[in-house]
């Protein structure tokens, strides 16, 4: 069964830091990219970063480069989202999402509140 499990949001002020984590499972990691994706209320999903796990290669949204930085570790199938630097905007449930061609995985969401 493939699991995607994402943890570490919470309540932080603004210019405070989170460490998001999102354990993957059922399927082969490395052969997949990565990515963080976020809601916030009232608006449309937008994507945050990604990584291609093979490769390392990174990328990131305007809204959060030099601020977010994305990471792997292959050896526990685990993707990170180290967020500095956080203001009221990034206010949004975070979710976690494999891709693979036409083949994508879901995780159900963390919660990051950032307060003015």
């Amino acid at each position: 069964e493939v699991q995607l499990v994402e943890s570490g949001g919470g309540l932080v002020q603004a210019g405070g830091s989170l460490r998001l984590s999102c354990a993957a499972s059922g399927f082969t990691f490395d052969d997949y990219m990565l990515g963080w994706f976020r809601r916030a209320p009232g608006k449309e999903r937008e994507g945050v970063s990604s990584i291609i796990i093979k490769y390392g290669y990174a990328n990131y949204a305007d809204s959060v480069k030099g601020r977010f930085t994305i990471s792997s570790d292959e050896a526990t199938n685990t993707v990170y989202l180290q967020m500095n630097s956080l203001k009221p905007e990034d206010t949004a449930v975070y979710y976690c999402a494999a891709f693979r061609g036409y083949i994508h995985y879901w995780g159900k969401g963390t919660l990051v509140t950032v307060s003015s």
